[in-house]
This record gives structure tokens, C-alpha cells and sequence, in this order.
């Protein structure tokens, strides 16, 4: 199977101003093509009979008019604006389709990169050595870590950061795993990054939230730096350093769970959750973007593959938080400040532990009990206690509930999640 691989690069100052010229050219390009684009549009409306240009009309008509009056643009490889202009394509297709929004024109360093290849699929000449990775129309670039030594078509320079990157795809061969692994269901969330059915949980590093102090500082510091001067580049380097950052404290995490799932475990069941929708609350969109719930599904679903394993994801409407784990019966709503399920059969847990143990229960065409009238929940009174008087300001004293949850650290080695 096919992995891609993205590595930092530690090129010298003259291989950085080659990246530089060719984010240059491909941006120059894209922006280009999306103008002329945008301008037959315009004329399409007066006369349908006017043709949209291809990809490859759009290269012959930037090499007979823009590379002319630009010499610039053949300093650089002949890839990079040649997948300028498929990548700005592609993306007025999705458009057309209604699956994207129309493309934007590209700003000056924001998110630069470009592609360059080399050689065919049957004979790549993309190469390293392990430490070192030679480029077309650049040569040999040192690499900050070791990378897998193979050949490779074609690949994608990027800048994050002020730090540069190399990403390719190389072939690989499926790991041997453990023929008796388990089913575990898996319950995401905001307070812990996941709860499994087995009992192990996933802290979340909830990494933006503890660094937003400091961002807002830089960001401060950045609004009152004059525009265009040294000092202002500086600020704004240093809070793209500390967005970085955050990035990838959130992909280590998500990483290191994904990874230990697919590695130990034949079905992985999750939740179908609708992000989108979570995220129009206001008062914890926050919260959920930075839990990464999107790239822990896109994750598991290459992981899945590569380990043998089978991902299930469970219907959305499933209440597996309001169905009790012992007695299976359906009982009462939970609204998110109740974090305690209690049960009229005795049965108490915690609420995620609770919800992930329906969610390894499930199966298709599953019989969902309607919900019981008789209610308990962890904000009512425990043990037929009456509830208090008007006259008394403090509530007798409830039962106290015990879940008892197994704490998992998130280690540099993913070996030790054996």
C-alpha cells in the first residue's frame, strides 16, 4: 500500500531563495489562471458558446503570453506552474460540482508550496540517501530526520512556519499483527480526547486552549507593528511559530490514539458525529475544533487499512448515551453537564465509559428500546432522599458515585501499547 511521509528539510540560504522563487511562480500562476477563469465566466453569461480552458489550454496560454513577458518564470522548474494550474482546475471542478466554495487568489506567504517531479512511475528518480534528498533543478537538500530510503516520482515542497518540508509517497508493506485482537467502541469528546469500551482513556492536551494566552500577546504584538517593516515580520514569525506548535501537539495526540487503535484491535467502532453542526454552538465550537475530531477519523481510516483491522461507524442518531450498558434499557436524556450515568437497576458509570460500551454493541439494524418515562439521573437525589425544602438553602447529602477509569499516558513510543 501506498504511505505518504512529510519530513522537515535544513536547506542553505541559497536553496531557500530557489523555494522561494518557485512558490513565487507557482502562486504568480495560479492567481493567473484563476483571474482569466473568473473573466470567461463573465463572458459566458452574454455567449454559452464560449469554452471553458482546460488545464492544458491553460499552459499553452501562459507559455505563449506570461512566460514571454516574465523571464523569471524559467528559473525555476517547469513542473511547478504546470501543477499550479491542474491544482487551480481541480478546484473550479469542485466548484462547478457545489462540493467547494469558488477558489481564492493566493497571498504571499500564506501557505506556500510547490511540486516538482522527476523521471516516470516505472523509473523515479527522486532519490535519498537517508539523510539527504536530491530535487530536480535544485540538487541534494540535508534532512532534519531519517527518511525512508526509496525513489520516488514526484513531491511537494512546503513552508510552515519559516521551516521548509518535503512530502512524498513511498510503497510499503502491510505490518504482521496479532490474529486474536479485540472489538473496542470508542466514544470522542471534549473533556477526554476519547473514552474506550475497554476503560482506557485518552487525555486531551486541549493545546490551543492552554496557549491562548500567549497568542493573544503576539497577536497584540503583531497589530501594533507599522506594516511592511522588519519588526513586524518578526512578530508574525513567532505567532506562526506558536500556531505550529499547537498543530502538532493536537496531530502527536491524535497520532498516538489512532495508532494504538488500529494497531490492537480488529473493529474499531465509532461515532458518525457531525462536526459541522457541533460547531455552530458558540460556546464550545472552540473546544471542539481543538479536539481534531475530523483528522481522528481520516486518520483511522488509513490506519484501518494499513494494520488489517475494520472500521464501523455507528449511525448518527444512535443514543449511546442514554441507553445504560447493564440493563440495555433506554432511560432518560444526558445533557452534557450530567457526567455521571445512574441507572434505576443500580447501575452507575461513568457518562463517556457508559456511551462507549453501547458503541462496541452496536451493530446494524440494531432495536432501540423508546425512552422509559422513570427517569434518574446524576442530578437528581440519590437513594429516595426527598428533596429539600424551600426553607433549607443546602440539599441533603447525595450518594457518592465511583467510576473507576484507567488513565493511559500518551508516550514518544508507540511500541509500549503493545
Amino acid at each position: 500500500m501506498l504511505l505518504s511521509i512529510k519530513v522537515e528539510l535544513i536547506p542553505n540560504n541559497k536553496q531557500v531563495t530557489q523555494f522561494r522563487k518557485a512558490c513565487g511562480v507557482a502562486r504568480h500562476a495560479y492567481n493567473w489562471a484563476n483571474a482569466l477563469i473568473k473573466d470567461v465566466l463573465v463572458e459566458r453569461e452574454a455567449d454559452k458558446t464560449v469554452k471553458l480552458p482546460s488545464a492544458i489550454d491553460l499552459h499553452k496560454k501562459l507559455v505563449a503570453e506570461v512566460k514571454t513577458v516574465n523571464p523569471w518564470y524559467y528559473e525555476t522548474n517547469k513542473n511547478v506552474p504546470q501543477q499550479a494550474l491542474k491544482e487551480l482546475r481541480t478546484a473550479w471542478d469542485r466548484c462547478f460540482k457545489k462540493v467547494a466554495k469558488q477558489p481564492r487568489f493566493k497571498k504571499k506567504g500564506c501557505r506556500d508550496s510547490f511540486y516538482l517531479e522527476s523521471g516516470s512511475k516505472a523509473k523515479p528518480k527522486i532519490k535519498n540517501d537517508g539523510k539527504r534528498v536530491k530535487l530536480p533543478s535544485i540538487g541534494w537538500v540535508r534532512l532534519a530526520e531519517p527518511m525512508p530510503v526509496t525513489a520516488t516520482h514526484n513531491c511537494v515542497i512546503s513552508r510552515t512556519a519559516d521551516k521548509w518540508f518535503i512530502a512524498i509517497k513511498y510503497e510499503v508493506k502491510k505490518p504482521t499483527v496479532k490474529a486474536d485482537r479485540p472489538t473496542v467502541g470508542v466514544d470522542v469528546g471534549i473533556k477526554e480526547l476519547a473514552v474506550c469500551s475497554n476503560g482506557k482513556v485518552f487525555k486531551n492536551p486541549k493545546a490551543y486552549r492552554r496557549m491562548s494566552k500567549s497568542m493573544k500577546r503576539l497577536q497584540r504584538s503583531v497589530s501594533k507593528k507599522q506594516k511592511g517593516s522588519k519588526n513586524r515580520k518578526k512578530a508574525v514569525s513567532k505567532l506562526a511559530k506558536l500556531h505550529a506548535r499547537v498543530a502538532n501537539i493536537r496531530k502527536d495526540a491524535i497520532h498516538k490514539l489512532t495508532t494504538y487503535l488500529a494497531k490492537n484491535h480488529s473493529i474499531i467502532k465509532i461515532e458518525d458525529l457531525h462536526v459541522k453542526a457541533f460547531l455552530k454552538n458558540h460556546k464550545l465550537a472552540g473546544a471542539i475544533a481543538d479536539c481534531g475530531l475530523y483528522e481522528f477519523k481520516r486518520q483511522l481510516e488509513y490506519k484501518t487499512e494499513k494494520f488489517s483491522s475494520k472500521l464501523v461507524i455507528v449511525d448518527r442518531m444512535f443514543p449511546s448515551s442514554q441507553i445504560c450498558s447493564n440493563c440495555g434499557k433506554h432511560r432518560h436524556k444526558m445533557p452534557l453537564k450530567e457526567r455521571v450515568y445512574v441507572c434505576p437497576c443500580g447501575h452507575t458509570e461513568d457518562r463517556d465509559l457508559n456511551a462507549s460500551k453501547n458503541i462496541e454493541r452496536w451493530f446494524e439494524g440494531i432495536y432501540i428500546p423508546a425512552r422509559s418515562s422513570q427517569a434518574v439521573s446524576s442530578t437528581e437525589i440519590a437513594c429516595g432522599v426527598d428533596k429539600p425544602d424551600s426553607s433549607h438553602t443546602v440539599a441533603t447529602l447525595k450518594q457518592e458515585v465511583n467510576a473507576k477509569t484507567t488513565y493511559v499516558q500518551l508516550s514518544l513510543d508507540l511500541g509500549s501499547f503493545g
